[in-house]
């Protein structure tokens, strides 16, 4: 194989054969093809795209580079959920210790920041000590055991995808679906899950922007995950504003809590208690779409999803006393507010621009070397169709950076748009696939 040969073919718009593929992921995984081929194979594949058949031979190897885990002996459900990623959303922060409790099995592999979007491992990571980095079997023993494990992909768990996703990050090829698909499925398939529900974003502040293009990723996904016998369904939700009102890993992290102490935001409580209804009723096809909601809004109500969220924390070597004193956590030094320059109301919100306003403030990486300011952020106190006077807070914005602060500022206006007649806010859920 000489990659030239495969980066040309795939830049005129020719499929790559299963063989082609196989090989030139497989030789890039054990270091002997450098970045820049496989960026420029990544950039060709983002602009010519790839075919249904290319899709799943680029799904197999990264499968195959590493292990399939075997939750065969979990008594009980198993099952994931994953989100194509947006701004401020935390989802599965709230819903694994959810489901846990009512009895599912949660083996949750999780990704960092990937373009303008958080990561859920680096909001873990902003509770101290928190290990993401456990070591297989003890991870396999813990979901077994408490029903529940958040981690990160180790070595072994589709290495050619872990290797290809923090490459995706810096050089702008993100938004493909078939990169997309290959990286979710692989990581989800060797889970060893037996039920997937796929959180499809669609909005300016998505990886897919339009209901088409998010249709298109949502059923490129469903099918894959069926093609390998597991229960998958996905839900396309709203991400033309952020999720919640926090953005930045702390932020969220403690947005989250408050949600599973009873004082989340109602669109976050609401995508996510849609999303673990899917997974209730994978694992009981009898229960109604309300009992599957009421069930997960009790683990909420009597504090057990909170508690199992510590008893997480705790045993993967976390601080679980910061999830209960909220407000001992380290401030950032400098902080400012980004007002409506006008009366009105709020019509759109540039997420996407947010997003990558948070990275700017040192709550994301620039680079895959970057570290991150877990106590940088935002919070957003407006959503579309909300009334506001000239002056109102819409945005307050913390960082450690000084001049990354006033350079975010200075773009407040752009982030915002404001009119004199109220706008059609747009539906939480578009639509769902299965």
């Amino acid at each position: 194989m000489i990659p030239y040969q495969i980066i040309e073919k795939k830049s005129q718009g020719l499929p790559l054969t299963d063989s082609e593929i196989n090989e030139f992921i497989m030789t890039y995984t054990k270091g002997t093809i450098p970045d820049y081929q496989m960026s420029a194979l990544l950039m060709a594949i983002f602009i010519k795209g790839m075919t249904t058949e290319e899709t799943l031979s680029l799904t197999k190897v990264m499968l195959e580079s590493g292990e399939r885990m075997d939750f065969s002996s979990a008594p009980g459900f198993v099952a994931d959920k994953h989100s194509t990623g947006g701004v401020g959303d935390k989802v599965s922060i709230l819903l694994a210790p959810i489901l846990a409790v009512l009895g599912i099995h949660i083996p949750m592999i999780s990704g960092r920041g990937l373009g303008h979007s958080g990561g859920t491992l680096d909001k873990l990571e902003s509770i101290p000590g928190f290990n993401v980095n456990l070591e297989l079997n003890d991870w396999q023993q813990m979901v077994i055991k408490e029903h529940v494990g958040l981690i990160g992909q180790t070595g072994n768990i589709c290495p050619a995808d872990k290797k290809i996703y923090a490459l995706r990050d810096v050089t702008a090829t993100v938004r493909s679906i078939p990169l997309i698909s290959a990286s979710i499925m692989s990581k989800k398939i060797a889970e060893g899950i037996q039920g997937l529900v796929l959180d499809v974003k669609t909005g300016n502040g998505a990886f897919m922007q339009t209901p088409d293009d998010s249709r298109a990723l949502a059923n490129s996904l469903v099918s894959i995950g069926k093609g390998y016998g597991i229960k998958t369904t996905a839900l396309i939700t709203d991400m033309n504003q952020p999720l919640g009102s926090a953005i930045g890993n702390w932020f969220e992290m403690e947005e989250s809590v408050r949600g599973l102490q009873g004082d989340g935001p109602a669109d976050l409580m609401d995508v996510t208690y849609a999303l673990g209804a899917e997974i209730l009723k994978m694992s009981n096809p009898d229960l109604s779409q309300k009992a599957a909601i009421d069930l997960q809004a009790k683990t909420v109500a009597d504090g057990s999803a909170f508690e199992k969220l510590k008893r997480i924390t705790e045993l993967q070597g976390g601080d679980p006393g910061v999830l209960d004193n909220l407000s001992n956590y380290p401030k950032a030094k400098y902080s400012g507010a980004i007002q409506a320059h006008e009366s009105g109301y709020l019509a759109q919100v540039d997420t996407m621009a947010l997003g990558f306003a948070g990275i700017q403030l040192g709550a994301g990486r620039r680079k895959i070397t970057d570290t991150i300011d877990y106590s940088s952020g935002m919070y957003i106190h407006s959503r579309i169709g909300d009334n506001l006077n000239r002056g109102d807070d819409i945005l307050t914005v913390y960082s450690n950076d000084e001049k990354s602060l006033n350079e975010v500022l200075a773009l407040g206006e752009e982030f915002f748009s404001i009119e004199q007649s109220p706008s059609e806010i747009p539906p939480l859920i578009l639509e769902r696939i299965e």
